[in-house]
């Protein structure tokens, strides 16, 4: 199966193809989201299932995506959105209209009814809890523990539930599918915390900076118990200068942020792979490479900073 089977599940139905901003969103759309769009089959593969049974739930999946895409892009004022061009209550719509698309294209699906409904629940599950993350969001509330809470909430919960439909419709057990919604969290929580730290450190400062956003490297370096830190606090107005974005970058290394979020993916990664062995799969080598894929660009990343990877790095890859 591939990505074209999954565009064709949504340009098929008669809506989209009588929508011409609604179709030529979603072609514009495949290049940059695909990989999500590809978890079910990914959990589907896993569980030993016939690959041509998720094709609906990767395309749901897809229109959920590119719903919750709209949405966060009005409400972080984006500058790149789609909101720019096509106008807020247009993208409005498009988003409503891609969720609705996302319940219609599981009618399609070829399994018995009582998984397809399994489905259903998932997918209104996603939308809500993650609308209740993109609220707490928005509110720009400070603090670690709001900071988990958000992510277990904003974005984790796709991933979880991408993998839950795809294990569902591969005639996973109750149990297995339970588990990859377990297995699909831990995979957002990495993502979200690398692109904390990618976020953290690139040049010039972005809105993670500009706007309070709950970056978990920047949090650490306000709050974490270090020297530096109230020098850390007065550079954190002064990031459109060059030389105080760097200076602030400095100390977030220093002062222990960055080690913190490497702690953090590496623990997840390790509670991931305990995860999987866990389980009784038909070939776990497809969600053991999607972790892998997750974890691998943190070693990159903590190299471009002058930082050495932990020592048991190679033993978790």
């Amino acid at each position: 199966m591939s990505l074209a089977d999954i565009i064709a599940q949504v340009s098929s139905l008669p809506e989209v193809a009588a929508w011409p901003e609604m179709a030529r969103l979603f072609e514009r759309s495949v290049t940059g989201l695909n990989i999500k769009w590809e978890l079910p089959l990914v959990a589907c593969r896993t569980v030993g299932g016939d690959e041509s049974t998720a094709i609906a739930g990767a395309a749901a999946v897809a229109c959920m995506q590119l719903s919750l895409m709209l949405v966060d892009d009005m409400l972080d004022e984006d500058p790149r959105g789609v909101y720019v061009w096509l106008g807020c209550a247009n993208s409005a719509n498009l988003a409503f209209a891609f969720q609705a698309t996302a319940f219609r294209l599981i009618e399609g699906a070829p399994v018995e009814v009582e998984r397809r409904a399994a489905v259903y629940a998932i997918l209104a599950q996603m939308a809500l809890t993650s609308a209740f993350g993109q609220n707490l969001d928005a509110q720009n509330l400070s603090g670690e523990e709001i900071y988990w809470q958000i992510v277990r909430t904003k974005s984790a919960p796709f991933f979880g539930a991408s993998l839950q439909i795809g294990a569902l419709l591969g005639q996973a057990s109750c149990e297995v599918v339970e588990h990859m919604h377990d297995f699909g969290l831990l995979i957002g929580e990495v993502i979200q915390i690398y692109d904390d730290l990618l976020d953290s450190l690139e040049t010039p400062a972005g809105p993670d900076w500009k706007q309070g956003r709950n970056n978990l490297a920047i949090l650490y370096a306000l709050t974490a118990d270090h020297p530096d830190r109230t020098q850390f606090r007065a550079l954190l107005s002064k990031v459109d200068d060059p030389q105080a974005l760097k200076s602030a970058q400095k100390i977030m290394i220093r002062c222990g942020a960055v080690s913190y979020c490497a702690y953090q993916v590496f623990e997840r990664y390790k509670v991931g792979l305990r995860l999987l062995n866990s389980l009784s799969l038909a070939d776990p080598s497809p969600l053991r490479d999607l972790l892998a894929r997750q974890v691998e660009p943190l070693g990159t990343l903590l190299a471009s900073v002058g930082m050495e990877n932990p020592s048991t790095w190679g033993e978790l890859i």
